[in-house]
């Protein structure tokens, strides 16, 4: 009836004057406000995201360019042999899950004709340690400007004397091209005498250390001039 209705709808106003509905339009409204700013800024989130994964991406493969012409300039430069015609790094992109982060696989190829087989398992120490030199100088050359410090240990380990000197040949390259820069500092570490006196020109370096062992196994240190005197 009419007046059950009307009742009803008493109840219903009364319960609408609580607490708990105070000011329930404002509210409603301040709500939907920020329910829609956070859509948006998501929104911006993920425009941004996808950007900056693409600018990432230009950037990594500008650099990868960058760093296989300076190892393929100087393996041509280095290596003696007829075998491999140059190597260089090459990146696989694993697939990544929604939301994390890019992760990629190099490896190490070489290339000889139209051929290319990873080098992993399939080339001589020498080989190997003469690629792992050549990336090294070229990572330090793209990345590495403003340091400049660069720390070779044994480099001519596994390396034939025609290796060795055409390595030398290189290093000797990078200094005269880095001679300007204050920051640069080439440190090799060796038992080599004769590498390190091929790279040793009075030109770079005066004087070069010595470290021996006493006749009580002390080590000494001693300072030499480049020339031997």
């Amino acid at each position: 009836s009419l007046s059950t209705y009307a009742k009803q709808i008493l109840s219903k106003e009364k319960e609408l004057g609580a607490k708990e509905y105070k000011d329930i339009h404002q509210r409603h409204r301040t709500a939907m406000i920020e329910l829609e700013t956070n859509k948006m800024a998501v929104q911006d989130l993920e425009r941004y995201y996808v950007a900056l994964d693409k600018a990432l991406l230009t950037f990594h493969r500008s650099r990868m360019e960058e760093v296989n012409k300076i190892i393929r300039e100087l393996w041509q430069k280095t290596y003696r042999n007829q075998d491999i015609d140059y190597v260089q790094v090459k990146a696989d992109t694993e697939n990544a899950k929604s939301g994390s982060t890019r992760s990629y696989n190099y490896r190490v190829v070489m290339r000889s004709g139209d051929a290319e087989l990873d080098m992993r398992g399939r080339c001589s120490a020498g080989q190997k340690v003469l690629a792992c030199l050549i990336i090294r100088l070229a990572l330090a050359e793209v990345f590495c400007l403003n340091c400049g410090i660069l720390a070779l240990d044994e480099p001519t380990t596994n390396l034939d004397p025609a290796n060795s000197q055409s390595l030398a040949q290189s290093l000797h390259q990078l200094m005269e091209q880095r001679r300007n820069q204050d920051s640069f500092q080439l440190i090799v570490i060796t038992h080599d005498e004769q590498f390190a006196h091929m790279i040793g020109k009075r030109e770079h370096a005066e004087t070069y250390y010595r470290i021996s062992k006493d006749e009580y196994q002390h080590s000494k240190i001693r300072e030499q001039l480049v020339d031997g005197s």
